[in-house]
């Protein structure tokens, strides 16, 4: 990692730890659910920026760990960390089936694939006994976190989902940067070469579904243990645009751009939420901006900037005398 990146990386963990300690400056529920999204959206980054696969139906898998969690939280006294890992597990069982159904099929069909069987998982979330319909499942218990951690406490509450959702991003990275990475990002470029390299391409389709589900299942565990409430927004299609669109403004080419970009659609969506409807208008106008301006989203834009200043290394100097052989 680059010094510069590494400084950066460094200064932004610092200011996230602090943030119990300055309530007057920021809420730390706000800083909760902006966490919850950087882990959705670069979750959701597996595939299209790595891989090459739009989903619009990402907030089936978001929605299905808020509802999994919530149900054996609440109804079964299952303890904390073990319902938000079932919701990450039966997200990631829905992404490997939503998966080998969708990749039959690319492009734009792929799309719309993901986005029938999102809509069909929303439509039970709203017919289901269980899940409240319409008022979602309320009252959520936060519990304790391995017995020792009260969760209804919001400070400790605070650094359990820093630290779940640190532990998520260094997945992403890790599997960015391992060799099947390096397989994704060659179905990404070229797929008919993958094949003939013979690269099990469905496989591999197929398991990044199921991680970028799993990953994003846990970011709607936490997201339903926070504010102890399970939503029909979180399985709704608009759900899955805000991923898209927090993907595209961050740089779907980096690896943490979508976090950059689910900060910032956060903050909008909370400090202009005095405007009402105008929200929806503002943040248009800001994407449209972000997008003409920063063709690459905001940290790939940066990232070629800082490299574009980057001295380039002198060229080696060629000895221009004549050579003599010796025997």
């Amino acid at each position: 990692m680059r010094p510069l990146s590494s400084a950066l990386l460094a200064l932004g963990l610092l200011a996230l730890l602090a943030v119990p300690f300055f309530p007057q400056l920021v809420y730390s529920i706000f800083v909760m659910k902006t966490l919850c999204f950087v882990l959705f959206a670069c979750a959701f980054n597996l595939l299209l920026g790595h891989t090459g696969i739009l989903s619009f139906g990402h907030a089936a898998f978001f929605g299905t760990g808020a509802y999994v969690t919530g149900v054996l939280v609440k109804a079964y006294g299952v303890p904390t960390e073990l319902g938000i890992l079932a919701g990450g597990l039966v997200a990631a069982a829905l992404g490997a089936i939503i998966g080998a159904l969708a990749i039959r099929r690319s492009g734009i069909y792929l799309a719309m694939i993901t986005l029938a069987l999102s809509q069909l998982v929303f439509f039970f979330f709203l017919q289901a006994p269980f899940t409240g319909a319409e008022d979602g499942l309320q009252r959520i218990p936060r519990g304790t976190f391995l017995g020792i951690v009260d969760l209804r406490n919001d400070t400790a509450l605070y650094y359990v989902v820093l630290g779940i959702v640190g532990a998520g991003l260094w997945l992403v990275w890790r599997t960015v940067n391992s060799p099947f990475g390096h397989v994704l990002r060659a179905i990404r470029e070229h797929e008919p070469r993958a094949i003939s390299l013979g690269y099990p391409v469905a496989r591999y389709k197929v398991l990044v579904f199921t991680i970028s589900a799993g990953l994003s299942g846990v970011a709607g565990a936490l997201k339903a243990i926070v504010f102890q409430l399970a939503a029909l927004y979180d399985a709704h299609w608009h759900t899955s645009g805000d991923v898209i669109l927090m993907t595209l403004m961050g740089g779907m080419s980096t690896v943490f751009g979508p976090a950059v970009g689910a900060a910032l659609v956060s903050a909008l969506n909370h400090y202009l939420d005095p405007f009402g409807a105008w929200v929806t208008v503002i943040t248009g106008l800001v994407f449209m901006t972000c997008v003409l301006t920063f063709r690459q989203g905001v940290v790939g834009q940066l990232g070629q900037l800082l490299r574009s200043r980057r001295p380039s290394a002198p060229a080696a100097k060629v000895d221009s005398r004549p050579h003599t052989n010796h025997r």
